[in-house]
């Protein structure tokens, strides 16, 4: 029966309706940070950055013997430029790299910015701590979004003679590759941008991997930014500007506030929308809801705050996020220490925020100093942690807070000490600043994941009597660090589960040449297996091998043919598509002689009649593992259970790459 004009145009209605709804759903989609990973003042990854926070610890130090000295700050005058240019926050392995393992040649890795190789580790281990292995990601549609602004070694190597300039000086350094070198590496083919907004540059390259993300643009992303000080130059001209703290004390929001003081590290998150790292089963740490970025415009000099403008950009972050003002319990603030700029962002907040019960502000810079480029993503990756410890840390140098400030007539509260965050009847959520000097600004707001995670937790975990345990490496000498890394990570972590880490290891990890293999029934097993590997005892149920990558991968099973529910199971989790040759498989009685004269490279023979079919899988795959059969690792969790959590990182073998250093031997 043919419908009347009527019941047409309200079905067309209706249609356009459920279009505009789905339009409207993309547009303020959640965003997932599934991973993230960081070098800071202090602190080599986010566990110890936490750690530092926690403590209150000032990670600022007098300038290191590597950068520059006195002599290279002499401008004959005044001694406080001198001063504010003697204190800093640095970060280890400034000349230091692993190109070996980025398929990088020494030659090249020379003209290579220290920024740009400090991305690619930081990349790498953001990847592992999301547990996505570089490896099932290859070729797919991630995008890369960076923020970075300093040149320090780009001038150095422009500043050698004409004779000297190599086929690498652009690429090196040119900021474009900061991203794209990550893309390249990774064999991403999502949006890959670097961009320099100043200080904000890093919180506006998360803003646009969420935008990407929303617009389908790519399907998960990383994000970041980085900032390395070789040359006191930049620092100069900031002291001369009076931007710097002359006693290296970054005072946020006190009386005494002179300056910040300037920092180095590197931070990177991982990204995916909300509703894809659910279903992939990820590791949610917090929920980006939504950002904003705009500008100061004409103000009274290029480098002069408008806390209008900051105003603006915090309300529309609000609306993007579709929360209101009230819901938002604790800020981390771009809060330089500078007398003009506190000034400007507290009014700013005051406008904003003035009918809260309670918001409490967040200073990190006092802990680490300014990052510059990548201030923002330190300010997101504390954030995200303070969440998931529920707990803000203290602001530090915080003797008098600033007395123009009417402070109890306001709702702000500044930590003086570690605070427990309380919630209040609704998911705990935070707001981020960050504003670049250059007039850009951005605004981010976060939920905590706490009440997702903790409903994913329950998505039962089946029990084992066995499990396999992985390692790999690109080197014998990295792959015994890494078992040492693994065993004082898990004594210092007693309450991990055998199947996560074997989960996360197995699934969440690349395997290369040289490899480490166990069956292990528990943790206190694990850590007796890794402590006899470390110390070279024998044990049996752990392997150890370097694959040789022109074998033939060819494969030969002695099982009783009766063993049907066992056949099966070999079939499912070996991965025979890519490595083994099925007719290869023989199920059928015989004996090694036999099986070896036939010229099978590998032999998956259980003898032992007392062990059941999981054991014998087990301890199968832990020998085929170090001979190079490719295996099915999420068939095999999906036997064996687990989920995704933190573990130790690839321990990268660097030597020396430096313009002025012979290049060290690789390691």
């Amino acid at each position: 029966m043919e419908l009347s004009p009527t019941k047409k145009a309200l079905l067309a209605l209706k249609k356009m309706q459920s279009k505009l709804e789905t339009l409207e759903n993309a547009k303020h989609e959640p965003i997932a940070v599934v991973g993230m990973d960081c070098r800071f003042p202090g602190a080599n990854n986010p566990e110890e950055f936490w750690q530092l926070l926690q403590e209150g610890k000032d990670a600022i130090t007098s300038v290191p013997d590597d950068r520059w000295n006195e002599q290279d700050c002499d401008l004959g005058t005044n001694t406080l430029e001198k001063i504010g240019t003697s204190y800093g926050g640095f970060v280890a392995h400034l000349k230091e790299f692993d190109p070996s393992f980025f398929r990088i040649a020494p030659k090249e890795a020379v003209s290579i910015d220290p920024q740009q190789r400090l991305l690619l580790e930081v990349s790498w281990s953001a990847l592992e701590n999301a547990a996505i292995s570089a490896d099932r990601v290859q070729g797919s549609q991630t995008g890369v979004f960076i923020g970075i602004a300093a040149v320090d070694y780009w001038h150095q190597l422009l500043s050698r003679n004409n004779a000297e300039i190599d086929a690498y000086l652009t690429t090196g350094n040119t900021h474009s590759l900061a991203s794209g070198r990550i893309s390249h590496f990774f064999n991403f083919t999502g949006s890959s941008i670097s961009l320099d907004t100043a200080c904000s540059s890093s919180l506006v390259a998360v803003h646009l991997a969420i935008k990407s993300l929303r617009d389908r643009e790519c399907n998960m992303a990383l994000a970041g930014g980085v900032n390395r000080l070789i040359s006191p130059k930049i620092s100069l001209n900031f002291a001369q500007a009076k931007m710097l703290s002359p006693d290296g004390k970054c005072k946020t929001f006190d009386e005494s506030a002179n300056g910040f003081v300037r920092s180095e590290g590197c931070g990177m998150v991982v990204l995916k929308r909300l509703s894809d790292a659910i279903a992939d089963q990820d590791n949610i740490r917090a929920i980006l809801l939504g950002s904003a970025t705009n500008q100061d415009g004409r103000t009274s000099s290029i480098t002069t705050p408008s806390s209008l403008s900051q105003q603006a950009v915090i309300k529309q972050a609000l609306v993007n996020s579709k929360v209101t003002a009230s819901q938002v319990s604790y800020l981390e603030t771009h809060g330089t220490g500078t007398a003009l700029g506190d000034a400007i962002e507290l009014e700013a907040l005051t406008q904003v925020f003035q009918d809260n019960e309670e918001l409490i502000l967040g200073a990190v810079k006092t802990n680490i100093g300014h990052l510059e480029a990548a201030a923002g993503i330190v300010s997101l990756i504390k954030t995200v942690l303070a969440l998931e410890n529920k707990s803000i840390p203290a602001n530090l140098h915080l003797k008098q807070p600033n007395s123009n400030v009417e402070w109890q007539k306001l709702p702000f509260k500044l930590p003086q000490k570690a605070i427990a965050w309380h919630q209040t009847g609704q998911p705990r959520i935070a707001g981020i600043s960050s504003f670049g000097f250059s007039g850009t600004n951005a605004h981010l707001v976060v939920k905590e994941a706490k009440e997702l995670v903790d409903d994913l937790k329950e998505t039962g975990t089946r029990k084992k009597d066995l499990y396999l345990f992985t390692l790999s490496a690109k080197s014998n000498k990295a792959l015994r660090q890494l078992a040492s890394n693994y065993l004082e990570y898990i004594q210092s972590h007693p309450h991990l589960l055998i199947e996560d880490i074997c989960y996360t290891v197995n699934i969440g990890r690349s395997h290369f040449n040289h490899r480490l293999g166990m069956s292990v029934t528990s943790i206190i097993d694990l850590q007796s297996k890794l402590a006899q590997y470390l110390t070279q005892e024998t044990t049996s149920q752990v392997w150890q091998g370097k694959l040789n990558l022109n074998q033939d991968a060819k494969l030969a099973l002695i099982v009783k043919p009766e063993n049907q529910e066992l056949k099966e199971l070999i079939e499912s989790i070996i991965d025979s598509l890519v490595a083994v040759d099925m007719a290869d498989i023989y199920w059928e009685i015989g004996d090694r002689q036999t099986i070896n004269n036939q010229q099978k490279k590998y032999i998956f023979s259980p003898t032992n009649d007392q062990l059941n079919n999981w054991q014998i899988l087990i301890n199968g795959l832990g020998q085929l593992y170090i001979l190079g059969i490719k295996i099915n690792w999420q068939v095999l969790s999906d036997f064996s259970g687990g989920k995704k959590i933190t573990l130790p990182n690839y321990p990268f073998q660097r030597s020396i790459y430096w313009l002025d250093s012979t290049m060290s031997n690789e390691q």
